[in-house]
């Protein structure tokens, strides 16, 4: 899950893949699979396909008056607060969409699907997971990847509370003091829904897996033996230290690790510092765009 950032910029500019015409320049027609992927990318974030508005975060608000406070005497009528849908902003990840199954993006579900052909196609063993899937938009494009590719032996893991985030623990984790997150109740989906996602794309089978609760009570005794690439997307700094120290541990080396808010979420940032400096990680970070990053587990 990424936040907008208003009048932030992109670290670097980038044509993703969806975007690019059905022929190379060299003339060659793009495979089968390329197209299929491209066009379950623009879909899942309705990049061209946008709907006429974007959800109003629970925390922010308009002219000065609490959306919580609006939100009540609207939800009397059947009513919502929403802003109009900007396509930049859908492609780069930075809002709320009100209809799509993910809000990171075209840049970030481009790098997921590299690195999950990476693993495929370098042989890297071990299944796929993201913690925190919200929609389940990127978990499903981890399913549409593996489908593409004829992949029948790697699962598909899906973690979340499906409840929202939880309420900060400042006694344990100074830094998610005062975090507004658990509070946001368009962050709360519920498993069903998250099914009934995939289902809509024809990938609801045996080769995923839901781990529904708290991280903290279900990520430590996970029954995953390897991980090729572990996605993380739980915003404060508990849920991602507690997923990196339940699952770091079993990727594979040359699998992957991406951190959806590395450069968006301090406190995310501070987890993911801390967990690499106790634990001797010095693998690069790489930036993926203006929120996201990851790097490649050497050993």
């Amino acid at each position: 899950m990424v936040l907008e950032r208003e009048g932030s910029a992109a670290a670097r500019k980038y044509t993703p893949a969806a975007m690019t015409p059905a022929v190379e320049p060299d003339g060659r027609s793009r495979r089968p699979e390329d197209l299929y992927l491209d066009l379950l990318k623009r879909v899942l974030c309705r990049a061209g396909f946008e709907s006429s508005f974007r959800i109003l975060p629970t925390g922010r608000q308009l002219s000065h008056v609490p959306r919580r406070a609006l939100r009540r005497v609207l939800a009397a009528r059947g009513l919502d607060v929403v802003l109009r849908a900007d396509a930049e902003l859908r492609r780069d990840g930075r809002d709320w969409p009100t209809d799509a199954e993910t809000m990171i993006g075209l840049v970030r579900l481009d790098n997921l699907q590299q690195c999950v052909v990476d693993v495929i196609r370098r042989g890297v063993p071990g299944d796929l997971i993201e913690t925190g899937v919200w929609r389940g938009g990127a978990t499903i494009l981890m399913r549409g990847v593996l489908a593409a590719y004829g992949v029948t032996d790697r699962v598909v893991w899906a973690a979340d509370s499906f409840e929202g985030l939880p309420r900060p623990d400042a006694d344990r984790f100074a830094e998610d003091s005062g975090d507004p997150f658990w509070g946001y109740r368009d962050l709360a989906v519920s498993l069903d829904e998250v099914k009934a996602n995939f289902a809509r794309y024809g990938l609801l089978d045996d080769q995923v897996r839901f781990l529904p609760g708290w991280f903290r009570d279900t990520l430590p005794s996970a029954p995953i033996e390897q991980l090729a690439v572990l996605r993380l997307d739980g915003d404060m700094y508990e849920s991602t230290i507690v997923a990196l120290e339940a699952l770091y541990p079993k990727l594979a080396p040359g699998g992957y690790v991406i951190v959806d808010d590395y450069h968006a979420v301090s406190s995310c940032r501070s987890a993911v510092d801390d967990y690499r400096s106790a634990s001797g990680i010095d693998e690069p970070i790489e930036r993926i765009d203006w929120g996201g990053a990851f790097w490649r587990r050497n050993a």
